[in-house]
């Protein structure tokens, strides 16, 4: 049977000040390299081992993944082009606090965060569930079996989430916050209630 680990990137250099950094590629800041190290002494401890680590090709994800697999002894992570978060569109670079007052763009409020649905040039919530429906097809042609993890993104996580467990994206976004480093579980022998494997103290604005 077929695990996949989700991954998020520990903190960069635009979650901490605040920014929406999508494609924007900023590494880890010391704090980050910190939750990723976290990140692998509770997988170590908690004896899952991975057949095969695949990252986002952005810095922060990346570095993400050479400290879960230098910790865990795993080999070299591969690059993995489709786990890129989420194209922002006008949206890159600009200041969360400053978001909401963005005109033309709608947004979807949730405990955590504001989504923008519709930024000019973005990704929308339903292609990113066609690109990780994508992935998922594409990981199980090469990996049928056995534990495999994949280091990326906010945005991106919860959409291959929700494509795994044929969800809603906006019932998805209200769910639950992927915070730096933290990891889900999608496995066809756990329901989407207990796919949260642990969760990491965070540090962002």
């Amino acid at each position: 049977m077929q695990h996949i680990y989700l991954v998020r990137h520990g903190q960069d250099e635009d979650n901490a000040k605040g920014i929406m950094n999508g494609r924007r590629d900023m590494p880890l800041t010391q704090i980050g390299i910190e939750q990723a190290i976290e990140a692998a002494q509770k997988i170590k401890a908690s004896g899952i081992q991975f057949g095969k680590i695949f990252s986002s090709p952005l810095k922060r994800a990346y570095q993400t993944a050479e400290i879960i697999a230098e910790h865990l002894a795993s080999g070299t992570p591969e690059i993995f082009p489709e786990l890129i978060e989420r194209e922002f569109g006008t949206m890159t670079g600009i200041a969360i606090k400053d978001i909401l007052r963005q005109e033309h763009v709608d947004f979807f409020i949730t405990p955590y965060i504001a989504y923008s649905l519709n930024p000019e040039g973005a990704e929308t919530f339903p292609q990113l569930i066609e690109r990780a429906n994508r992935l998922l097809e594409d990981l199980h042609r090469r990996h049928s079996d056995g534990n495999i993890l994949l280091v990326t993104h906010g945005d991106f996580g919860k959409m291959i989430y929700a494509a795994y467990y044929h969800l809603e994206w906006k019932d998805v976004l209200t769910q639950f916050h992927f915070g730096n480093s933290e990891m889900i579980e999608l496995s066809e022998a756990s329901g989407p209630e207990s796919a949260h494997v642990f969760t990491i103290e965070q540090h962002n604005i």
